[in-house]
């Protein structure tokens, strides 16, 4: 695995094993595509798509390496609001996946709690703001 950074320079190869610690010791709790499945009321294949497209996020974890999302990304029966465009927002700064969920994991002071809380809790303007900034 690759990471460029934001910086946009030369791939730095990463243990995998690195990327899986960070992001475990930040992430409380995961759910598999079947599970959004469920919750979400549509087939496993719309939930790839929603990978696919870029309006949630997923990673390989497990000795399976199975597809696994952020418990926080899912509000009952629907994607958290705000999420999507944040992604983008994020997607657009130059962030891998694995850098969208360590900055939705990290607290931060200022908001308070983490981004990934402020979206759950409808402060998604707030986080926005936040996603915008980096860009600068």
């Amino acid at each position: 695995m690759t990471d460029r950074g934001r910086s946009g320079g030369a791939p730095r190869l990463v243990p995998v094993t690195e990327i899986d610690a960070k992001i475990d010791a930040l992430v409380p709790a995961w759910l598999t595509l079947p599970d959004i499945a469920d919750m979400l009321g549509v087939e496993v294949t719309r939930v790839r798509q929603l990978v696919k497209e870029g309006q949630l996020i997923a990673v390989r974890r497990g000795e399976n390496k199975a597809l696994h999302v952020p418990a926080a990304f899912i509000d009952e029966d629907k994607v958290v609001k705000g999420l999507v465009g944040t992604l983008t927002l994020l997607r657009d700064d130059g962030f891998t996946v694995e850098e969208m969920i360590e900055w939705l994991f990290t607290p931060d002071p200022t908001l308070p709690g983490t981004p990934a809380q402020a979206l759950s809790e409808n402060r998604g303007t707030e986080v926005k703001r936040r996603a915008q900034a980096l860009a600068v």
